[in-house]
């Protein structure tokens, strides 16, 4: 499994409400639905979580097994070379539903107020996803360090 790079992990916790990350699914007429996710946090080495507050296509679309696409760009480390070739990173993965249980419950803890503000009664639920692959713009491999 690919690894989400340490260096990457912080700028991706704090990504929101600066450089909020994009979610992309497939849709069942093949289009890409593309969602923009504040909640989105780096779970361990291996695996994006995010909350997912039960509406729209995105919500719809994503089951156990669904692969998924993040786009991550911060122009800030574009310019200091974290990240050279546009600040973006890429990760690919495939969904795991928490509808219930402790890891719903920490994936909703970990999350910034103003997210869990959305969704104060707790309704949603977490999803996590098990990265397979992360690369930068040109799709060269990211460092696991």
């Amino acid at each position: 499994m690919a690894k989400i790079p340490v260096h990457l992990q912080s700028y991706v916790d704090d990504a929101f409400p600066k450089n909020v990350i994009l979610v992309g699914t497939v849709l069942e007429n093949g289009y890409a639905q593309v969602s923009p996710r504040g909640s989105v946090l780096v779970w361990d080495e291996e695996t994006l979580a995010f909350w997912d507050r039960g509406r729209g296509q995105t919500h719809d679309t994503v089951q156990n097994g669904t692969k998924l696409t993040f786009y991550f760009r911060n122009t800030d480390l574009r310019d200091d070379g974290t990240l050279p070739k546009g600040g973006i990173a890429r990760f690919y993965g495939t969904a795991e539903l928490h509808l219930d249980g402790a890891v719903r419950d920490r994936v909703y803890d970990k999350m910034k107020q103003p997210e869990r503000d959305r969704d104060p009664e707790k309704t949603g639920s977490a999803v996590l996803v098990k990265i397979e692959r992360s690369e930068d713009l040109s799709g060269n491999p990211l460092d696991g360090s």
